[in-house]
């Protein structure tokens, strides 16, 4: 079977202007998709770089834990590149903060961007994909849920809440040519991680791992390409650990 392009779709990448996202959406427009690029801020170096590919994209502005800008997003691109047939749910926060130091407010927080968005942007563009006999939905989630790390309560719960968001939905959605997965990455050296993350705690789980270094933006892509293409057709439901080998199913 030959191997299998984007060609003539279209995407949709949350958190895209840096990291995993940014690398996602730029890998899309490069296997032939038009790309929607959506984050809190503008991401110019992002659509540079589609737009260098010949691709079409649009960048928006928006809060994908807020229902009223997820649904003028969609809205947005509909009308500029027309109706998406892959959404990646990449945008997500992970900060760490001891269990004794949470209060409610915080708690909503992590799990509104971590996985009221995830629900949020299926339920917009959800839609279209249905009505047109195909979709992709990846979600990203984290390998730490099988590690036992301290003062990630709050995050642990969010991205265990999001596999069961893909569990779910891919069920629901089976029906109408749709398949959900996701893909869960290790602690990386992503602009996002690097803030976040120490040096030692990056170092020891590189050491941990069966592949001795630090992920890096890129290691997540080809298991995000594989899940929003035809290759992928008779896999659903599932969660790839794109950990470099630590954590496994």
């Amino acid at each position: 079977m030959a191997y299998q392009t984007h060609e003539g779709r279209t995407a949709v990448v949350t958190g895209a202007g840096q990291g995993f996202g940014r690398v996602i959406a730029v890998e899309l427009a490069a296997r032939g998709a038009d790309v929607a690029v959506l984050d809190l801020n503008d991401a110019p170096e992002t659509v540079a770089e589609i737009e260098s590919l010949g691709r079409r994209t649009v960048s928006i502005k928006v809060d994908v834990s807020d229902p009223a800008q997820v649904k003028e997003a969609r809205m947005r691109v509909d009308a500029e590149l027309g109706v998406a047939d892959i959404l990646v749910n990449n945008a997500g926060v992970y900060p760490f903060r001891d269990f004794f130091d949470l209060d409610y407010d915080y708690w909503r927080q992590i799990l509104a961007v971590n996985l009221d968005s995830q629900f949020l942007m299926a339920q917009a563009f959800a839609p279209g994909m249905r009505d047109g006999g195909w979709g992709r939905i990846v979600n990203l989630a984290s390998n730490s849920l099988g590690l036992a790390v301290p003062a990630l309560t709050h995050y642990m719960a969010s991205k265990g809440g999001a596999i069961g968001f893909t569990r779910g939905l891919a069920t629901d959605l089976a029906p109408y040519g749709i398949t959900v997965n996701a893909v869960a990455p290790t602690a990386s050296r992503t602009p996002g991680g690097e803030a976040n993350i120490a040096e030692e705690i990056l170092d020891g789980v590189a050491n941990m791992q069966a592949i001795k270094r630090s992920g890096v933006a890129t290691d997540i892509v080809g298991a995000v390409c594989f899940l929003s293409s035809d290759d992928s057709a008779f896999v659903t439901g599932q969660t790839i650990m794109a950990d470099g080998g630590l954590v496994r199913l």
